[in-house]
Parts: structure tokens; sequence; C-alpha cells
């Protein structure tokens, strides 16, 4: 009996053993795949030493262009696998399918009437370039555009697929795939800004007692290792010092800043309302006079066309630099410096947008003398006018693309000529320039709030989105390195990479705007497209829902219905309320614990 359990229990401490070595073998090759990977991070090297020569909130700036980058290389490979391809390999014969037909019985015959500008005949250099600029003319009728996808289905052996559907999925799709990425990385991000609020002193103490990494063997990773914690203790000290003198304020001095502030905001407000204006204004006149035939290929038309993107970029460039100048008379800490000036232009930027798409969508439901009353939309002037939104936010997105590269060719490189050879102080005033984190961040949430509207129009905007950062990283480093000083006062790279996801998150809820209008309330073309024999690109859904089985579709309709949102609502206001309190929680018991060990 005793050797039968002896046996058992040295069978047992083997399994044991077997299972521990086992799971140290798992966690160290886990660990080394891990290692490994990291030399496969995209600019790893090129953001550490930005990181050591300038400090982690310019570093911040570049590790969150990086994001961008992989965002839509991942929303172009997304809307290529199921929308994209599907056309063209049905385009080319490889699979069966069936084009969008509108029948007359539905709607008149002058709704179904589109005839895109492509070339034809003998075509000059120029034309081809006034279209790659304008996306006109041949770049119209490629895949670049919503009017190019007509087909209605795919077939697949005895396999339907529903193009029209597919694409409506896949743009919710990559909106869900940008919220969900964005709400994780500001996670991360919160956490890492309330654990530093929490305590200056422990935040000094973890940099000074533990902030070296003794693992570092080579010379240049210990210099950019040491520049990296030189660099936030200077943006602790500045802030501190920074927070002393308000502190020390008297009443009158007080009295004078926040009147200085009011004032300042007051003409804020002004340069907004004049930009928003001329934008309107400047919008309406482009669309009724951009399709004038006698001057289509002549420069004028191809300004004309431009104009929208020149007087937005225009107010982009100059309403930044007034508020950087203002801001400086407000006396308010470098980190939150950054963050209103970042609001004052988001509000900017982003409203322009705003603005363009309502000038733009006034003139396609204009209905003044029954111009819409058969097509439900000005059929005359926009027969497609998905594919005329693109061609604005294709449009949008190159003319900032070229501004970009033309202020590093133009501005930065000759400045910086004239400071290192001519000795004349105004032009040595002029030419040290700092480099601006919060303009360079709004450049190019900007970008992005544009690819997010616009991909829905134009399927390959994310394609060209990950072009333009990834020679923008680039552009950017280069102009950084050689025309660029290190910043006066340093900025904190955690707090910078927080407030720069939620600007982000600000131009997506922005961009949900636009999208919901368009699909949901704004007539489809009869002309175009995949929705033509839908009403509007949202009706695809209930069509699809029909087709389902009666007990499904129940199922669908009644969470749709107010018997379920409403009680659906409370239980998540309920359990919103009770993660809170658990947070609160957690927060007084870490606020004991300190003081117990502040105690001891």
């Amino acid at each position: 009996m005793w050797n039968s359990q002896q046996a058992d229990t040295e069978h047992l401490t083997r399994w044991k053993k077997w299972r521990r070595t086992s799971s140290k073998s798992l966690k160290k090759a886990l660990s080394e795949i891990k290692g490994l990977s990291s030399y496969l991070v995209l600019w790893r090297h090129d953001i550490h030493s930005i990181e050591g020569k300038f400090g982690t909130g310019i570093q911040s700036y570049f590790s969150f262009l990086r994001f961008l980058v992989l965002l839509n290389f991942i929303i172009f490979i997304l809307m290529f696998s199921f929308v994209i391809l599907p056309t063209i390999i049905s385009k080319y014969g490889i699979f069966n399918s069936t084009v969008a037909y509108i029948s007359p019985k539905n709607i008149e015959d002058i709704c179904t009437i589109y005839e895109p500008s492509g070339n034809k005949g003998l075509v000059y250099f120029y034309t081809y370039l006034k279209d790659l600029l304008s996306g006109t003319g041949f770049l119209e009728v490629t895949s670049l555009f919503y009017g190019y996808y007509s087909i209605d289905a795919v077939w697949i052996s005895m396999m339907r697929y529903n193009l029209p559907l597919a694409y409506l999925l896949a743009t919710f799709a990559y909106l869900a795939l940008s919220f969900l990425w964005i709400i994780k990385r500001s996670v991360e991000g919160f956490k890492h800004n309330l654990v530093h609020d929490a305590d200056p002193f422990q935040s000094y103490c973890n940099k000074v007692f533990a902030g070296w990494d003794f693992c570092i063997t080579d010379p240049n990773a210990a210099r950019l290792k040491y520049r990296s914690l030189q660099y936030e203790l200077q943006t602790d000290l500045q802030e501190e010092k920074l927070k002393q003198k308000i502190a020390e304020r008297t009443m009158k001095e007080k009295i004078c800043i926040y009147s200085l502030r009011i004032f300042i905001n007051i003409i804020v407000i002004a340069i907004l309302s004049g930009c928003f204006y001329s934008i309107y204004r400047v919008t309406v006149f482009s669309q009724e006079n951009s399709n004038n035939a006698d001057n289509a290929n002549s420069p004028v038309n191809l300004l004309v066309q431009y104009l929208p993107s020149i007087v937005i970029t225009l107010a982009n460039f100059i309403g930044p630099l007034i508020f950087s100048f203002l801001i400086r008379f407000e006396e308010y800490t470098p980190a939150f410096e950054i963050k209103l000036t970042l609001l004052r232009c988001v509000f900017l930027r982003l409203a322009n947008i705003g603005v363009l798409l309502f000038s733009l969508w006034s003139q396609i439901s204009s209905c003044g003398s029954d111009k819409c009353k058969p097509c439900g939309y000005n059929y005359k002037l926009y027969p497609c006018w998905e594919s005329d939104v693109g061609q604005e936010m294709y449009k949008l997105m190159i003319f900032d693309f070229i501004v970009i590269l033309a202020v590093a060719l133009f501005v930065d490189f000759p400045r910086k000529l004239l400071v290192t050879h001519c000795s004349c102080k105004l032009i040595q005033w002029f030419g040290h320039k700092e480099f601006e984190i919060s303009d360079n961040v709004l450049e190019i949430i900007y970008g992005q709030t544009i690819c997010w509207i616009g991909t829905f129009f134009s399927p390959l905007l994310p394609a060209i989105a990950t072009i333009k950062y990834f020679i923008i990283f680039y552009v950017k480093k280069i102009v950084l390195i050689h025309t660029r000083k290190p910043a006066a006062r340093p900025i904190r790279a955690s707090s910078s990479n927080f407030f720069f996801l939620v600007v982000l998150l600000i131009g997506l809820l922005l961009a949900f705007v636009p999208l919901g209008v368009s699909i949901a309330y704004i007539p489809s073309s009869k002309a175009c497209g995949l929705f033509r024999n839908f009403s509007t690109s949202w009706e695809v859904i209930p069509d699809t829902i029909l087709q389902f089985p009666t007990g499904l579709q129940q199922v669908f309709f009644g969470i749709a219905s107010e018997a379920f949102a409403v009680p659906f609502f409370v239980i998540l206001c309920i359990v919103m309320f009770y993660v809170i309190a658990l947070a609160r929680a957690h927060k007084r018991v870490v606020e004991q614990l300190r003081e117990q060990l502040v105690l001891k």
C-alpha cells in the first residue's frame, strides 16, 4: 500500500515538474519572440534617436504618426478585401456578377443619366496633370471613386456576395476599428497620466532612483536614455516653477490676466467666424462655376476647383499662427498651452471640413425651382454626388500633402540657409524656430479626419493616406534634425500622447456626423454606384433583414425597437455607475496605502 502511494506521489511530482518545465520554456520562447518582434516595429531606431535628441514630447508626435500609418494601412486592407477586390475581379469576368439596375417605373429616366468626363482621343500632359490633382477625367472612372462600383452582387459558385451590404458594413467596420483602437490607446495613456498626476514627488523619485535601465550596454543607447530623463526632469521643474508663479499672483494681477484672456477669446471667436463664412461662400462659388464647359481644360478652371481647398489651407495655416501668438499673453503652463492651442486649432480645422460638407450638401439638396423634385437631389449639377464629394475629399488630401512638402522645401530649408550664412540679427531672430508640436499634430489629425469621411466616397483614400503619412514621417524627421532647435520649454510625452488621442477621437466623432447624414438622410444617386436601387444607402440593411427567416427578422427588429433600447440603456447606466464607484473605491484604497507608507 505504502509503495503504491509513493509511486503515485512520484508520478504526480514528475507530472508537476514536466508542467513547470514546459511552462517556463513556453514563457521563455514567448519572451524571445516578443524581444525579436520589437526589432520589427516600424521606425523603432529613428523614434528612439529623436527621443534622445529632442525629448519625449516630440518623440510622441512621431509615435503618433506611426500609429496613423498602421491604422490607415489596416483600413485599406479592409476596404480592398471586401469591396475593391470583389469588384475588380468581377469586372474582368473571373466571377459571375449582376449590375445594379434602376427600373424606369421607380424613377424618372433623367435621374439615371451620368456621363463621366473620362478623357477620349488625344490628351495633353496638362490634362493628365489636372485630372491627377482634381480627381476628374481618367481618375473619375477608376476604382478610386464611388461611381466606379456598380456591381450589385457577385456569384461565387452558388453563394451570392451582396456587394452593397459589404460596402456599408466595411464602412461601419473601419469606423468601429478606429474608435476601439483609439479608445484602447487612450486608456493606456490615461493610466500613465493618472499615475503622474497622482503624486508629483513619487514621479520625481521614480525618475531619479528607478528611471535608468541598467540593461543598457550600448553607449549610444545610454546617451539617448540620459537625454530622455534629462528632458523629463526639465519639464517637471519648469511646470513646478510656473505653478509657483501662478500661486503667488495678487488679486490685481489675476483680474488683469482674466480680462486679457476674455478679450483674446473674443478675437479667437471672430477669427473662426470669418473663416467659416469665407469657406461657405467660396465653396458655393466653386461648385457653381467649376463645371463651365467653356474653360473646362484651362488653368482657371483648376484654380476654381481648388478654391475651397486653398481657402481652407490658408485658414489652417494663418489661424494657428495667430493662436500661437495670442496664447503667449495668456500665461499658461507649457502642457496647457499645447492643449488649448490644439483645441482652438481643432475647432478651426475640423469645423472647416464641416462647413465645406455643409456647403456641398446645401448645393446637393438645393431644391429651388424644383431642381431636385424628380430625383430627391440636384441631379443636374450632381448626377453622381457621392463621387463629387469623394473628389472634394481627394483634393483636400492632395493639396494638404503638397502644402506640407512646399513648406518644408521652400520655407524651412531656405530659412535655415539664411540663418547659417547671414549674421543679420533680424534674420537670426526669425530663423531659429522650434518644432511646434500642436501645429504638426493638427496637420495629421486634419488629414486623418478627411480620410475617415472620404473613404466611403473614395475607397482607395486610406492607401493614399498611408503613403502620405509614410513620406511625411521622413520629411518631418529631416526638417526637425536640420532646421529646428530643441524646445526651450520641454513637453512631457505622457500627457501629450493622451491628449493627441483625445483630439483624434474628436475628429473621428466629427466624421460620424457627415457619414451618418450621407448614409441615412441624403437620397443615393440613381445614375451611379451600388445603392442606386435604394432610396438611401442605409436601406440596404432592412432590405437584407427582410430576406432572413421570420424568427430572425423579429429578433433584429426587436433589437432596434424602443422596448429593447430603453432597458439596455438603463442597464448600461447602472454598469457605468458601478464601474465609477469601483474606481473611486480603488483610488481611496491607494491613497490610504500611500499614507501608511509615509507614516512608516
